[in-house]
């Protein structure tokens, strides 16, 4: 492609901005962002080798990516797919899909959209942020394919595969259902149990000084942002309840078993759980 244009420089377009520059997938990068500070700090990176309005980056674009919070990405689709022409692909990178899909699920230029998550991320946000080797052996999710053509289906798995992503497809509403509990559950326990520290233990200097790598890789989810994550919340809402529902009854179980002092139960319990290692392991 010549020209690819990434909406939103933080770390997810950053990151995959500098990933595409590495691999030479494009002879140009265009970044497009609201933020100022955002769009001086990608030029003076490298990130991008242009900023541009939104309108003359879908005027210019072979490829347009979308990498900016969910909520933001239903309000612009619609408005990119309005204005591109027959031959422009149209991608976005939101950690969920099934809203997004719903968005333009009618619209006369849907099969010229691919909808996409590639399933990486650090607790970090902006263009300082972002690295090249982010996406490196991670999974991409492109979700509802049937809806859009065989062509940019396909163009946009073949990127994602030159990052050496492992590419899977699988519905937008399957899709929502599995990130609640692998991903979105594992950030609300990280804000709650940061809450939780934050609001009982008021001497800084003791959190600082006790805090092991246990406590502080469990709660590094909680240094997220939230201008992200809110929006994906309420955005997953439905499958994010289940999540918790499902998470307090396996919290009640233990709190009753340490309740009880029921030493066996609880050895029993930790030991069927470490079966999460054989799973991770087959990554």
């Amino acid at each position: 492609m010549k020209t690819i244009s990434i909406i939103g420089l933080g770390l997810i377009g950053g990151s995959f901005a500098l990933a595409l520059k590495k691999v030479g997938i494009a002879e140009n990068i265009i970044g497009v962002d609201q933020n100022e500070v955002h769009q001086k700090e990608a030029l003076e990176l490298g990130i991008v080798d242009e900023v541009v309005s939104l309108d003359r980056a879908i005027e210019i674009s072979d490829l347009i990516v979308i990498a900016v919070p969910i909520n933001a990405i239903q309000n612009v689709l619609p408005e990119i797919l309005d204005k591109i022409g027959d031959n422009t692909i149209v991608m976005d990178m939101g950690s969920t899909k099934a809203g997004i899909c719903r968005k333009v699920l009618n619209h006369h230029k849907r099969k010229q959209f691919v909808a996409t998550h590639p399933i990486a991320g650090t607790e970090n946000s902006g263009p300082k942020a972002a690295f090249a080797e982010l996406f490196l052996n991670k999974v991409a999710i492109l979700c509802d394919v049937e809806q859009s053509e065989i062509d940019a289906a396909n163009k946009v798995k073949k990127i994602y595969q030159s990052l050496w992503m492992n590419v899977k497809t699988m519905s937008s509403e399957a899709h929502d259902s599995h990130i609640a509990y692998v991903s979105h559950l594992s950030h609300i326990t990280s804000f709650a149990l940061g809450q939780a520290v934050l609001k009982k233990e008021k001497n800084e200097e003791a959190i600082f000084d006790m805090a092991g790598s246990g406590f502080e890789s469990t709660v590094r989810l909680a240094k997220s942002s939230p201008d992200m994550w809110t929006p994906i919340f309420i955005q997953n809402r439905d499958n994010l309840l289940k999540a918790i529902d499902a998470y307090q009854i396996e919290i009640s179980k233990i709190r009753k078993m340490i309740d009880e002092k029921d030493e066996k139960d609880i050895h029993q319990y930790l030991k069927n759980t470490n079966d999460i290692r054989r799973i991770l392991n087959k990554k």
